[in-house]
Parts: C-alpha cells; sequence; structure tokens
C-alpha cells in the first residue's frame, strides 16, 4: 500500500465527513445567529433561550437530512470495503 494509496483514502474520508456534517452546522449557525439577534434586540440574556431552538433545528434537520446523509455513509463504506484488495495488494 502505498502512501499516495493511504493519502487518497483519508482525503475520501475527511470529504465525507465535511458533507456529512455540513447541514447539521449550517443550521445550528442559522439558528443560533438569529437567537443572537433576537437576544441583542430584546436584551434577554437566558441560556435555554439558545439551546433549545437549537436543539429542535438541528432534531429537524436530522430528520430531513439524515436519510441523504446515511445513503452517503453507506455508499462510502461499500466503496471502502469494496477496495480493501486493492488496497492490500
Amino acid at each position: 500500500m502505498s502512501p499516495e494509496m493511504i493519502m487518497a483514502v483519508g482525503q475520501r474520508a475527511l470529504e465525507t465527513m465535511l458533507l456529512l456534517s455540513m447541514p447539521l452546522l449550517m443550521v445550528a449557525l442559522m439558528v443560533g445567529l438569529l437567537v443572537g439577534v433576537f437576544q441583542a434586540a430584546t436584551q434577554i440574556n437566558e441560556m435555554t433561550l439558545s439551546f433549545i431552538p437549537k436543539l429542535l433545528a438541528m432534531t429537524a434537520a436530522l430528520a430531513i437530512a439524515g436519510p441523504w446523509m446515511l445513503k452517503i455513509l453507506v455508499s462510502y463504506t461499500r466503496e471502502l470495503f469494496e477496495s480493501i484488495p486493492t488496497l492490500i495488494h
């Protein structure tokens, strides 16, 4: 197994991780920004006010994007398992 193959497998893993985490991180960022603007406008500094909306929005995002994320993850895992014989050789 050459160093180039190891780097290719690692790069593909990092790309897949980034692709899978992007929807949840973007939702958390947008909801956090909206809640922060709301808290700044109303001068309400309650910790649960920022936590509960993020939790609910990320649960909804996971419910919506979950099947797509699972499909990507299964596809990557299948590719990785099918490439094992070429990686060992």
